[in-house]
């Protein structure tokens, strides 16, 4: 934390270090903080670099979420293939990006906007403030999020407080949106909506539909309250890919997609081979490149695209460099100058739980399950979509590792549902099969998929083959999944008293295998 108030100060000493010096050196070429002022320009510069930030970098994103979510895997055996991608922690930095490179910026423009009374610029920041902390939570359970900014020793919010705190924020930041719709300041610093506040009151009531369904386990009455509030709020849903939140990148924030292509350490993973090649998912060639090696796929020779196992044994990284690599059309730059955030295919499948949880507003459980394939389809460019819906027969396919002669990193599938909607079944064959389409909709987002697996036990992924994890960070036992990441080493070096504050608050020890507030491990229904 002595870092982040640093940075804070040195923003600040900046901003006032020229106070003085105005009446004797005024260039009548410069730009005045007069005419910054008109144009926004003194707080709206803040938030494109925010944004960008929202994701943190390739690493953060390959080697943790995308991993354990099982969407993408690495050929490459790190460190002795003992590494995060087999739960032995080495690369932990998502902590210090998000805290310096959105929250203290966002604490800084919040003084300035409240300041001058751009309060539409205040609560734009505070939203951006709980999109990175929602996820940054996912990591780690407990995260400095009220007391951020604060001196000496900083506890920790816990997860029923953020929570609470989040959903206080969203009214606040909803009710200032809500009356500013005709609002145009925003317009040259978001290349998202392009200033629309509508379009931002819309992804703040999604955000709020999202962290209402997280928690739908833990605490399913304040789930029910916030998420029937955001079904029945007029400023609406994201429903169409229109209306999809995308984060642009700025500058060289590059997409981790180009980085897997200049570093080629990324591949599909097996997970997604099993379950696209058994479902006929038209979506697969839009998501990865073709293998021109036909034995890798022999015994799917009409889908020829081949995965690798997450956390499986790897002994050298040429062994899997002809596996499926992401799309080729990942590695254009006209075409990856966006990340996705929140998408309409998200709404209907937390539409589609929402109702067979009994929320009021949510509609019919099917038809938004099917909206939301609908939706990920176009999204895609996929064609098919109302065939691959009525597929009742389709299941995803046992694993063949081909490389190595003893088959150690195969597995059986243990996915036994179908595609093709079944009004007759029970709620939990039913949220199976919506859980399974968001998790393969979510490609690129891997965060909510690994979010909705520890959530809900959903798609069924298979163990990793190689468990490293140990007493150095905790042991994972065999057979099960990680379920968070630990505190960061910054924090137990400068803030040691807030670190054993939210481990209490945690519940359990700060191990990988600690389950968070939302993650019960309890049944669905």
């Amino acid at each position: 934390m002595k870092k982040f108030l640093y940075l804070l100060t040195l923003v600040a000493a900046f901003s006032s270090c020229t106070e003085n010096f105005e009446e004797t050196n005024t260039n009548p070429y410069q730009i005045s903080n007069e005419s910054l002022k008109q144009d926004f320009n003194h707080v709206g510069a803040f938030y494109p670099s925010m944004l960008s930030q929202i994701f943190g970098n390739q690493v953060n994103h390959n080697l943790t979420n995308t991993s354990f979510a099982q969407h993408l895997a690495q050929p490459t055996p790190f460190t002795g293939n003992i590494n995060n991608t087999t739960y032995y922690i080495r690369w932990n930095g998502y902590w210090g990006r998000e805290y310096d490179f959105v929250m203290a910026p966002a604490k800084q423009v919040i003084e300035i906007a409240e300041a001058d009374g751009y309060t539409v610029f205040v609560e734009w920041a505070n939203l951006i403030r709980i999109l990175s902390m929602s996820r940054v939570t996912t990591f780690y359970g407990p995260v400095i999020y009220t007391n951020f900014g604060t001196e000496g020793d900083v506890l920790y919010d816990s997860e029923p407080a953020l929570y609470n705190a989040f959903f206080s924020d969203l009214d606040r930041i909803i009710a200032e949106f809500s009356a500013n719709m005709d609002y145009t300041g925003l317009s040259d610093f978001d290349a998202t909506y392009g200033g629309d506040v509508s379009q931002w009151a819309k992804f703040a009531n999604s955000m709020r539909l999202r962290l209402a369904m997280r928690i739908s386990k833990v605490d399913p009455t304040l789930a029910r309250t916030q998420g029937e509030k955001a079904l029945a709020d007029p400023v609406g849903l994201i429903e169409t890919n229109g209306d999809n939140m995308n984060i642009s990148l700025y500058g060289n924030k590059f997409h981790p997609a180009q980085i897997c292509f200049e570093w080629n350490d990324t591949r599909m993973s097996a997970t997604m081979e099993s379950i696209l090649v058994g479902y006929k998912d038209p979506r697969i060639h839009a998501f990865f490149d073709p293998v021109s090696d036909m034995s890798l796929v022999a015994d799917h020779p009409e889908y020829p695209y081949k995965g690798i196992r997450n956390g499986g044994e790897l002994i050298a990284k040429d062994d899997h460099i002809p596996f499926s690599t992401i799309d080729i059309s990942f590695n254009d730059p006209a075409k990856v100058t966006k990340r996705k955030v929140l998408s309409a295919d998200e709404v209907h499948f937390l539409k589609a739980e929402a109702a067979l949880r009994g929320w009021a507003g949510a509609g019919d459980a099917q038809t938004n399950y099917e909206n939301g394939v609908k939706a990920s389809f176009e999204l895609w460019g996929a064609g098919g979509v109302d065939a691959y819906l009525a597929d009742d027969t389709s299941l995803p396919i046992d694993y063949d590792g081909v490389v190595y002669p003893d088959p150690i990193n195969d597995f059986t599938n243990q996915i036994t549902n179908t595609i093709a909607w079944d009004e007759g079944a029970d709620n939990e064959i039913k949220l199976e099969k919506i859980i399974t389409q968001k998790w393969i909709a979510g490609y690129t987002n891997e965060m909510e998929a690994w979010v909705d697996f520890r959530r809900t036990g959903y798609p069924k992924l298979p163990p990793v083959y190689q468990n490293s994890s140990n007493a150095d960070w905790g042991i994972v036992p065999v057979g099960e999944f990680i379920k968070r990441m630990p505190f960061v080493n910054d924090e137990r070096e400068n803030n040691p008293a807030g670190v054993a504050d939210a481990t209490a608050k945690l519940g359990g020890p700060d191990e990988i295998n600690t389950r968070l507030w939302w993650d019960t491990g309890g049944p669905n229904f």
